[in-house]
């Protein structure tokens, strides 16, 4: 979930909402939908994935990059789940490094 007070120490978000903060979700300050936030999770799932994967097979972004006939800045993009990748960008990237995906239940 998209909820990182969720790993807030107790003492900090004490701390936090005494002085005046108010400490929520990011689905609930960017009035998400769980469609939505679920979108979110699962392209940040496969950012990760694919950094992992990468490293896990000693590639370089660069490396990556020209497997995939891409520049290395776009790899760094896909790294970061940015805004210009798609999903579907992600997932062939993974399967070219033959990662075996599962949809979730």
């Amino acid at each position: 979930m998209l909820s990182p007070e969720m790993n807030m120490k107790p003492p900090k978000r004490k701390a936090l909402e005494a002085a005046g903060w108010k400490v929520g979700t990011v689905k609930e300050f960017l009035n998400l939908t769980d469609a939505e936030e679920a979108y979110i999770e699962m392209k940040l799932s496969l950012a990760r994935e694919l950094e992992e994967t990468r490293k896990a097979k000693h590639l370089t972004q660069k490396a990556l990059a020209q497997l995939l006939k891409t520049s290395q800045p776009r790899v760094a993009m896909m790294e970061k789940a940015d805004q210009s990748v798609s999903i579907d960008l992600l997932v062939r990237a993974l399967l070219q490094l033959g990662t075996h995906l599962r949809l979730a239940a």
